[in-house]
This record gives structure tokens, C-alpha cells and sequence, in this order.
């Protein structure tokens, strides 16, 4: 195997080992677990459904929380909860009833079905990665087919499938495949105990919000722009579920969408995200072979490498967002759709990648969808979804009228034919009306909606009119988080091991953010005790009261045990009456602090205070940068750590001044100690006199 192909093989091996370690650890610590697992017979067959233990339903709450801090509040943002069941007649409307499918493959052996177009991706990335004698002209061919694997047909995948001889995985006989067929994804159902209204569990939240668009935009006061978002279950019938949370079959999107004047997309808060710069992966970049670079937003906006400001605005606060959770920068990209990936109707399209195990994954879509789903339901449903701008100034504007005489249109329809007819005609288009027009004027009659129509039925004619609104349908800017697969990813940047103190063992740890962990801290008393137990009940309550979450724990190997669920605070309770140490995870560092500042300490880590500002703001324990353990503490032993800190900190100038009265405070009351300790001893030496002089008087006495 030439070098190159044997690195790439052991970074696979490597990222296996990894992501290995990651999933033992969550499934052992009951963040995540497959659903239904006890029934080993049929679980096989439910995958991609999975259970969030307590802390895995804490990070979701937490991400969650975030979610709508950064943007429901922040943004203003209208938030709605619309029902998981949808009718069969709005998911016509939205295209998904007839185009929500993936193409899929059948063992032809054991019956079991395939996503067509993952066997031939794994085929191509497993020859890229593992294939010593790959030739350059193969290896640039199977990147190409990966690049436009949604463009194939179910014909070019199943010819695809032939040529690269790709059989069924995991079979020994190498099973052979059917031909590709599609599958829709929804799961079906039906609504009402007679079954006649089809209906479908939500594939996406998205729908709810455009057909309340009308109730939404009344709301807000009828203006725009507004936003509207919706945090709820969408349900994909997924043919071949893996990956852990990246693919599964229930899961939690969060979904914005911004609805906008298309003539005016340019954002009032551009100016705070327009100097970001990220990784970022334009359409031209891939086509040409080359990586993502890092961009300023603002130039690539100005650039037309995004399209509008109100689109680079959400790629900013997309940004924002997982990057405060704990997603790592360098490993956070945004990906331009190529021009085969782009709906028709679309206008352009990001993808927040994030790089996991499994390679770059999809985590956040961000696109500007135009109108396309407001003219899609409300043609479908016959009410108009428009919004109004008043005009300055009259505007004189040449408009289309079809006027249908009803008494003469009447004698040729039938029924109820008549309102049909009508109904057709009011939404004629104006091309396809000048057309009948024309017809009319020379033929006499036309054909339509099987109706013979006669020239003296109706007066089509274009008018002058006046209006003092501009009507229209607003354009939507639409970022659609999969909360899953962001959770899926932050588990992987968050997870590290380290040694032991005694180095004998590995142990695992989460480096959560406070404001992801799942617990805050934990309470520790150092032994069994009944004072040192009612000492860290009463932490415990106070800390409740505050909203902070925290466990009393009492068992053994306590900090490992922690550490491995991410918590970043964990309070030693010991001899002291009126002090614990406080001990933080990723450094080790602990500091010793009063039991009335505890929860305050508490509370500003979780709000964002860095650990040098703690140490700055709070008294250093002694042991703070060594092994954990140790209980004794000096001022001098702070004062030589607040100075260091001090002279290392790269940012001189933005040191504030709490850190410096913080060191004045140390130096007094260092002094201070020092001008108690030379009384201390000035009494004891006067005691010691005294003393003496009363033995002296004693003894003479007694001679």
C-alpha cells in the first residue's frame, strides 16, 4: 500500500476508534440509547429511533434554550406550534406528496432495502480511501459521482450499480440488488375513524408556518419583514437508518422562517455580523477542485457570492450560534449548493457543515426560498398569502379583467359547473387570457374547463387603474437547524480522554460549555458526615433556588465520574465550617471560597465568566495548578498566581478593573494578616510576660 493510501487508512481507523469510544461512553452514561432495545427480535428492524437519557435530554433542552435566546428573543421572532399530523392536501400543495423520495434497492436474497445512492457513495469513498492502486483518472471519476449523486435517475443509478458490480452489504454470498425504485418517506396515515382523510406525520415543521402566514402577518402588525419559528418532531421513514443521530427516523427541528419583501432583501442588522470571518465553500470553489477558505461575510456579500444581505445575515447568526454551543471553528463550514443541488424555485442555498467521524456533515440549511410556498398554497387552497405596502403616491398601472356575464354563461354550464368556470377564469394568468381573447375575436368560441364559451359569455380587457398599495408575495429566507445532528457533532468536538492521577487508566471527558452541560456542578461531601451532608444539602437548595442544576454525590471516584458527563464545576464539602473548594473541570484548578458566595461563583461561570476571571474574582486555592486534592491555601500563594496571570495575559489592556482591585485586596489583606500575625505574637509575648511575673510574685511569696 503506497503511503498516501495507508495514512488515509489508518485516519479511517482512527476516526472509527474515535467515534467508537464516543458512542460507548454515550450509550454507558445513558445520554442516548436505541429505542426498544429490550426486544431483540424486532428492534433490528426499528432502527433510527432513540431514546434521550437524563443527560442527553438536558443537553437537548439546553441546546434548545439557546436555540430561542439567539433567536426567537434576540430576533424578535413570532414562535408557533403546529401540529405533527398534516392532511394529504397541504403536502400536495408543497410538492412533497409527489417528489419526497429517495431511490431504493432490494436484496434480492434476503428482501432487506437500500438506499441506492449511500451503497454507491460507500463504494466510491471506500475505494478512495483503502484503493493502493486507484489510478488518478478512477479516483477523479468516483469524486464526480459522489459530487452529483442526487442528479442520477433511477435508471443512470441502477446502471451505476451494474458497472461497479456493488452487491448487498454485509452478506458473505454478496447478495445481488434489484433494480432502483423510488420510495416516498413519508409515514402515511389516516386522519378520523373513517379513513377517507389521508393525512401524513410531518416531514418538516415549515409547512404550519406558511399556511398561517395571513394570522402571522396580521400579527405583526401587518409589516414586513418578520420572522416566524417553530421548534418540533418531523418524521422521515428513513429505508436504511444509520449513523447514529445523523440519520434517523424521528427527530427535532428547529426552523425559521423570514419572510421579506423580494425587492428588498438587504438586512438592518447586517453591520453587526458583516465583519465575521469563517470557513466558506462557494459554489466556483468546488467545481474547481479547491477547499473552503475563510471569507469575511461582508466582502463575500458585497462580492454576489451570497445573493442578499438578509441571507448572509443568518449564515452570520448560523455562525454565532454553534459556535457559542462549543462546535469548533476550524471545523464549522458553510457549503454553497452547486446549481444541481438548487430546488428551481430557489434563489441560493448554504449548508452549515460541521466535520464529525462520519466527514462533513449537513447540520443547518440555509436558503432563500423566493415565493415559492406561499404561491404554492395558497393556489392550492384559493386563498391569497400576500402582503400590502402603501405607496407614497398613486400609481397608474395597466391591469388584466376578465369579466363573465353570468346570465349567458350560465344557459351553457351545468350544475355546478358555472362556479367551476368562474373560479378557472379569475385565476387566468394573463398570457393564457389575451390568448382566449384573441380565439374569441376570431373563432367565435373556445373550449374550456369543458365549457363551450361564446363570445358574448364574458369581456376580457386590459384597464387603467390606479392603485395606492403594492401588492405582493413575500419572499422567504428559510435556516432549518437539525437539532439531532448539531448534538450528534457537539458530542464529538466536546469529547477528549486524559490520564488518571496515577496515570493507570484512561478517563473519558466531555468539555461541555456551562451553558450546554447537562448538570452545572455537583456537590460532594468529602466523607460521610452528617454536618458535611447537611452542609452540602443547604448548597444544594441554594443552588436550586437560583435555577442551577446540581446532584449530590456521595460515592466513589466522583470527579471521573463527572468529568465523563461534562460537568464543569464540582464543590468539595470538608472540615471547614465556612468554606468549600471548588473545583473546575477541564484545568483541575480549584479555589477555595466562602459558602455564601458559592452559588454566586456558580452563576457566573454558567453566564459566561471565563476561569481566570474566576480566579481574579475569587481566592485561589493552593493547589490550584497541581493534582487534585490538597486543602490548605496562603495569600501569598494567590498573590503570586494573580500576578502571573496578570504578566501572561495577552490582553494587557482589557484587564478589568475588578482583576486589579482584586490584587489590591490581596495585597492589603496580606498586609493585614501580617500586622494580625505580629499582634498575635506582641499578645502572646505580653501573655507570656504576665505569666512570668505572676509565677516571680508566687515564689517569693512563699519564701
Amino acid at each position: 500500500m503506497v503511503p498516501a493510501a495507508a495514512a488515509a487508512a489508518q485516519e479511517a481507523q482512527n476516526r472509527k476508534a474515535f467515534r467508537q469510544a464516543v458512542e460507548n461512553t454515550l450509550e454507558r452514561r445513558f445520554f442516548i440509547k436505541p429505542s426498544f432495545d429490550i426486544y431483540k427480535g424486532v428492534a433490528g428492524g426499528l432502527a433510527g429511533f432513540f431514546d434521550y437519557g437524563p443527560p442527553g435530554c438536558a443537553v437537548m433542552a439546553n441546546v434548545l434554550a439557546f436555540w430561542r435566546q439567539h433567536f426567537v428573543v434576540e430576533e424578535k421572532m413570532l414562535e408557533v406550534h403546529c401540529p405533527s399530523v398534516t392532511p394529504e392536501v397541504v403536502l400536495k400543495a408543497s410538492g412533497h406528496v409527489d417528489k419526497f423520495t429517495d431511490l431504493m434497492v432490494k436484496d434480492e436474497e434476503t428482501g432487506i432495502w437500500y438506499r441506492a445512492d449511500h451503497l454507491i457513495k460507500d463504494y466510491c469513498t471506500d475505494r478512495l480511501e483503502k484503493d493502493a492502486n486507484l489510478t488518478a483518472e478512477k479516483a477523479a471519476e468516483f469524486r464526480q459521482v459522489i459530487a452529483v449523486l442526487d442528479d442520477f435517475s433511477p435508471e443512470e443509478m441502477g446502471a451505476m450499480i451494474k458497472e461497479y458490480r456493488i452487491t448487498a452489504p454485509n452478506t458473505k454470498k454478496k447478495n445481488p440488488l434489484s433494480a432502483p425504485c423510488p420510495f416516498n418517506l413519508m409515514f402515511k396515515t389516516e386522519i378520523g375513524p373513517s379513513g377517507q382523510i389521508p393525512g401524513y406525520l410531518r416531514p418538516e415543521t415549515a409547512q404550519g408556518i406558511f399556511v398561517d402566514f395571513n394570522d402571522l402577518y396580521r400579527y405583526n402588525g401587518s409589516k414586513l419583514p418578520f420572522a416566524a419559528a417553530q421548534i418540533g418532531q418531523a418524521f422521515r421513514n428513513e429505508i436504511s437508518p444509520r449513523q447514529g443521530l445523523l440519520r434517523v427516523r424521528e427527530f427535532t427541528l428547529a426552523e425559521i422562517e423570514h419572510f421579506v419583501d423580494p425587492e428588498d432583501k438587504s438586512h438592518a442588522k447586517f453591520h453587526k455580523v458583516e465583519s465575521l470571518e469563517f470557513l466558506m465553500f462557494p459554489r466556483e470553489d468546488q467545481v474547481s477542485g479547491q477547499s473552503a477558505k475563510k471569507r469575511v461575510l461582508g466582502e463575500a456579500v458585497a462580492g454576489g457570492i451570497v445573493n442578499n444581505e438578509t441571507l448572509g445575515y443568518f449564515l452570520g447568526r448560523v455562525y454565532l450560534f454553534l459556535t457559542q454551543l462549543g462546535i469548533d471553528k476550524d471545523r464549522l463550514r458553510f457549503r454553497q449548493h452547486l446549481a444541481n443541488e438548487m430546488a428551481h424555485y430557489a434563489v441560493d442555498c448554504w449548508d452549515a457543515e460541521i466535520e464529525s467521524s462520519y466527514g462533513w456533515i449537513e447540520c443547518v440549511g440555509i436558503a432563500d426560498r423566493s415565493a415559492y410556498d406561499l404561491c404554492a398554497h395558497a393556489d392550492k387552497s384559493g386563498v391569497p398569502l400576500m402582503a400590502h405596502e402603501k405607496l407614497a403616491e398613486p400609481k397608474e398601472v395597466e391591469k388584466l379583467v376578465i369579466t363573465p356575464f353570468k346570465k349567458d354563461l350560465g344557459l351553457a354550464c351545468k350544475g355546478k359547473q358555472q362556479k367551476m368556470v368562474i373560479a378557472a377564469l379569475e385565476a387566468m394568468g394573463e398570457v393564457e387570457a389575451m390568448e382566449m381573447k384573441a380565439a374569441l375575436e376570431s373563432k367565435g368560441e373556445v373550449e374550456f374547463c369543458d365549457v363551450t364559451i361564446k363570445r358574448n359569455m364574458l369581456k376580457i380587457s386590459k384597464e387603467k387603474k390606479k392603485e395606492h398599495q403594492r401588492v405582493f408575495t413575500p419572499s422567504v429566507i428559510e435556516p432549518s437547524f437539525g437539532i439531532g445532528r448539531i448534538i450528534s457533532c457537539l458530542y464529538e468536538h466536546s469529547f477528549y480522554t486524559r490520564p488518571s492521577s496515577d496515570g493507570d487508566e484512561q478517563l473519558n471527558v466531555f468539555r461541555f460549555l456551562p451553558l450546554v452541560a447537562p448538570t452545572k456542578c455537583t456537590v460532594f461531601p468529602l466523607v460521610r458526615n452528617q454536618q458535611y451532608e447537611e452542609v452540602s444539602e443547604r448548597i444544594d437548595n441554594s443552588l436550586t433556588a437560583a435555577g442551577i442544576s446540581s446532584i449530590i454525590d456521595m460515592t466513589g471516584k466522583r470527579y471521573a465520574r463527572t468529568d465523563e458527563i461534562g460537568v464543569p464545576l464540582a464543590i468539595t464539602v470538608d472540615s471547614s465550617t465556612t468554606t468549600v473548594t471548588i473545583r473546575e473541570r477541564d484545568s483541575r484548578a480549584q479555589i477555595r471560597v466562602s459558602i455564601e458566595r458559592v452559588t454566586c461563583l456558580v452563576k457566573d461561570v454558567i453566564e459566561g465568566m471565563s476561569w481566570n476571571d474566576v480566579l481574579f474574582k475569587y481566592s485561589l486555592h493552593s493547589s490550584c495548578l497541581s493534582k487534585d486534592g490538597g486543602m490548605t491555601t496562603t495569600l501569598q500563594q494567590d498573590l503570586e498566581v494573580a500576578r502571573k496571570i496578570i504578566a501572561t495575559n495577552e490582553e494587557k489592556e482589557k484587564v478589568s478593573l475588578e482583576m486589579e482591585m482584586r490584587i489590591l485586596e490581596l495585597e492589603i489583606q496580606k498586609e493585614q494578616e501580617e500586622v494580625n500575625y505580629l499582634q498575635a505574637k506582641l499578645r502572646e509575648k505580653e501573655s507570656r510576660i504576665i505569666e512570668a511575673k505572676k509565677c516571680l510574685i508566687d515564689h517569693a511569696g512563699k519564701i
